[in-house]
């Protein structure tokens, strides 16, 4: 039976049920179940040394995504996330495209850049050459950096220089840029590709007799992509040509483009957070490789082909499921053991299909019953305890709230606490 079938009605099992059925699919130990419940903290020592002037904790909502089967294989999406929606309506579109098409998804490359800057450069053509004489010996200095890198595969494989006109009218010219070009293996590499660099720093200005300027990492890996493609086969053309049509419009206006992305961004975020990877800089990737043409564009492409509806999800992925917070923060292990996954190529796969399966969910909003009306019938919940509902009435509130959002087409506060004063007073 395949994990669909078993998280059928998930969403309305309890907390604790739920974290059983979870235990039953991923083969989670009692401790992991205390960890996903609260029991098991992130431990005050641990938190001292992720960050600094520790006061406490900012607990986020870990929730589970259902329906997804991404390359013939059933998955299990753990997403922390604070936004009313974005869980169920990723397992609502998931669940459309298991039953009317499939997920496909893949990796281009798997090289990190680290990049040390010549910022004034005297003379370009020998410091070019000198580099390109000295290529071997420092891909050589750069792997004796990390040799347990090495042990595993993994190492800088590449060097390559740019040349890059300075934006500074006070003191024009062209800068070199060196890229180092490197595999983290399953890091996802930051730290190992700045020392990497700074190790580089008194060797590369001994050989160019130029001045390093900055050395540090750079998080538009176009060198390191993963893509993903939704098929729907024989969609509603009035709903196919919609999102299509909704895709044109990213195309066309990046004030749309923007909005856009960021809906893709609510699948691929979560994801991140929950398996302790750097959300930011997968982020930084994304927004700088939608720009790097010279105007801002979608990060998806929706079409449809004859009766199917195909979209298209690539971009820059740098994740990791060994080292740095994946390696000590329990509910980052917890969370990847739950995804099933060993591999950084595996989770960076997964975030590309989740990050398209949200964008898919948004847009067959916004084409047909809106992104207003869609999102409040999920929201009520959220206005009743805002309202000041007990636990006990938050339930009755929200079902009122709905049938005012289907006559009204809108629901306030002000509606949920006269819904909340009108039930209290029947009970008078």
């Amino acid at each position: 039976m395949d994990k669909s079938t078993l998280t059928e009605g998930f969403h309305k099992l309890s907390s604790a049920d739920r974290r059983r059925r979870l235990q039953a699919l991923c083969g989670l130990s009692e401790d992991d179940l205390r960890v996903l419940s609260g029991e098991i903290a992130l431990p005050a020592e641990i938190a001292e040394n992720l960050i600094e002037n520790v006061v406490g904790y900012f607990p986020i909502p870990l929730g589970i995504a259902t329906n997804f089967n991404i390359d013939g294989r059933d998955v299990l999406i753990p997403m922390a996330v604070e936004e009313t929606s974005i869980i169920a309506a990723c397992s609502a579109s998931a669940k459309w495209i298991r039953r009317e098409g499939h997920i496909t998804t893949y990796t281009k490359g798997k090289l990190i850049i680290g990049q040390v800057q010549l910022p004034n450069v005297k003379n370009t053509a020998r410091a070019r050459q000198a580099l390109q004489d000295n290529r071997d010996l420092l891909i050589s200095l750069a792997n004796m950096c990390v040799p347990g890198l090495v042990g595993r595969g993994g190492g800088v494989q590449d060097i390559a220089v740019r040349e890059v006109p300075r934006n500074d009218p006070a003191c024009p010219g062209n800068m070199l840029v060196i890229h180092i070009l490197c595999d983290p293996c399953d890091a996802m590499g930051a730290n190992l590709i700045n020392q990497v660099c700074e190790a580089l720093k008194p060797r590369i200005e001994s050989l160019t007799q130029e001045r390093v300027g900055l050395c540090i990492l750079s998080n538009l890996v176009d060198s390191k992509l993963a893509g993903a493609e939704v098929i729907i086969r024989n969609i509603d053309p009035v709903v196919g040509h919609g999102i299509q049509e909704a895709s044109i419009f990213a195309k066309s206006d990046p004030y749309r483009a923007s909005t856009h992305n960021k809906g893709v961004l609510n699948g691929i975020d979560p994801v991140l957070i929950a398996t302790g990877n750097d959300w930011r800089a997968v982020e930084a990737g994304i927004h700088a490789y939608c720009a790097r043409n010279g105007s801002y564009q979608p990060i998806t492409d929706w079409k449809m082909t004859g009766p199917d509806l195909i979209g298209r999800f690539e971009a820059p992925m740098a994740v990791g499921t060994v080292g740095g917070v994946t390696r000590v923060h329990p509910t980052a292990k917890v969370a990847l053991k739950i995804l099933g996954v060993k591999h950084a190529d595996d989770l960076a796969r997964i975030c590309a299909a989740v990050g398209l399966v949200q964008n898919l969910g948004a847009l067959k909003a916004l084409a047909t019953v809106g992104i207003v009306k869609g999102h409040m019938n999920l929201h009520a919940a959220n206005l009743a305890i805002a309202a000041g509902a007990e636990l006990h009435e938050v339930a009755q509130v929200r079902e009122h709230l709905v049938e005012v959002l289907k006559a009204e087409k809108k629901v306030t506060l002000s509606d949920a606490q006269r819904i909340l004063e009108n039930i209290r007073s029947a009970v008078l």
